[in-house]
């Protein structure tokens, strides 16, 4: 049996899966897109871990538990006769061929750049010639990841800086514009200009190469296990954060900083 035939056996089996719980599961038998919707979004979170964790075993967990999330919904759109399992991968499968002429036709691209710039013109054309460029961002995403959306889009239409040096000058004058609001201390400026500020890192890290989101989880991460190295050396020495001073918390601190 070839890998390709595994897959479609398997795929099948998850299909007969899903419509035998459908039918007999009185919990799978109530579930609607709007119950699945945050469950989806937690496995999602979950399968981001393992990645950020290059954890493949968790992986490939995480893919099958988002996996039976698409089958379930596409259950779900066959039982309102709206469309079925099989529409949904013809539609992803005719979509990744159009938008990929360079790969399935005698279009020629000089390197990633211009495939992106070529995915935003022939999106624009799937909609009768105009589309807005960022319509295709989710209200709901993070603010982080959707402000490095946000850029990417724009980007593929041309709308970035020239030379990716010329970011640090927004970023100085965004940081200096903070500093006058604070001085101000007008709270709803200076919620205001820290949006800016953070909207202009976020294009900062996107143009040297940067995926901000996993340079804050990184950071997150590092700041969690100093200050757990921090607490735990509290209790080791029988005290309390509590009853310690800054200066005190702060010699640990650092401590932990060397063993990273």
């Amino acid at each position: 049996m070839t890998d390709k035939q595994k897959c479609a056996e398997e795929f099948v089996k998850l299909l007969e899966i899903i419509e035998k719980l459908r039918s007999s599961c009185p919990w799978d038998r109530e579930q609607t897109n709007e119950s699945l919707r945050k469950l989806t979004i937690e496995e999602t979170y979950e399968l981001s871990d393992a990645i950020f964790s290059a954890n493949d075993e968790g992986i490939r967990k995480e893919l099958g538990d988002l996996m039976l999330h698409i089958v379930f919904y596409a259950k779900i759109g066959s039982e309102k006769g709206v469309f079925d399992m099989g529409d949904v991968l013809k539609g992803i499968n005719e979509k990744l061929v159009y938008r990929h002429p360079h790969v399935f036709g005698d279009i020629k691209v000089s390197g990633a750049r211009e495939v992106e710039r070529n995915w935003e013109h022939l999106k624009i054309k799937e909609h009768n010639g105009y589309k807005p460029v960022l319509s295709g961002v989710p209200s709901s995403m993070p603010a982080i990841i959707k402000a490095n959306r946000i850029q990417e889009k724009v980007r593929g239409v041309g709308f970035d800086w020239e030379k990716r040096e010329q970011i640090w000058d927004k970023v100085m004058e965004e940081i200096a514009e903070l500093k006058e609001e604070v001085g101000k201390l007008d709270r709803e400026r200076i919620e205001s200009e820290i949006g800016d500020v953070m909207f202009s890192l976020i294009n900062a890290s996107r143009l040297y190469g940067i995926d901000p989101e996993a340079a804050l989880e990184k950071t997150n991460r590092k700041f969690i296990k100093r200050f757990n190295h921090l607490e735990n050396e509290t209790i080791r020495k029988g005290r309390s954060l509590h009853d310690m001073t800054l200066d005190e918390m702060n010699v640990i601190w650092e401590q932990a900083k060397k063993d990273d």
